[in-house]
């Protein structure tokens, strides 16, 4: 029987991040913001409004029911479990 010898150069490399996912979290941040910023001072910018971020609140909410992604209580399951919840945190 042939016997195969693994050697360490045989062995698979730990994978290593590249680009952002190499990035620190401050950097990521920092690269994101002058983006902000180039956007808004180029003029294509964009602040949301109360009512637009309501809107696109709603829109997410929607498409995660239909979904099937969204919480699996009712309204009022939601408030009697927060009330027993509540109660128990008091007793502690």
């Amino acid at each position: 029987m042939d016997e195969v010898i693994k050697t360490a150069e045989d062995a698979p490399k730990p994978k290593q991040h590249r680009g952002f996912a190499a990035m620190s979290l401050e950097k990521r941040r920092a690269i994101a913001a002058t983006g902000g910023k180039a956007s808004h001072a180029k003029g294509t910018g964009h602040k949301w409004t109360t009512e637009e971020a309501r809107e696109a609140g709603r829109r997410g909410g929607v498409a995660s029911h239909a979904s099937g992604r969204a919480h699996r209580w009712t309204t009022e399951e939601a408030r009697a479990l927060g009330k027993t919840r509540k109660q128990k945190g008091s007793e502690t």
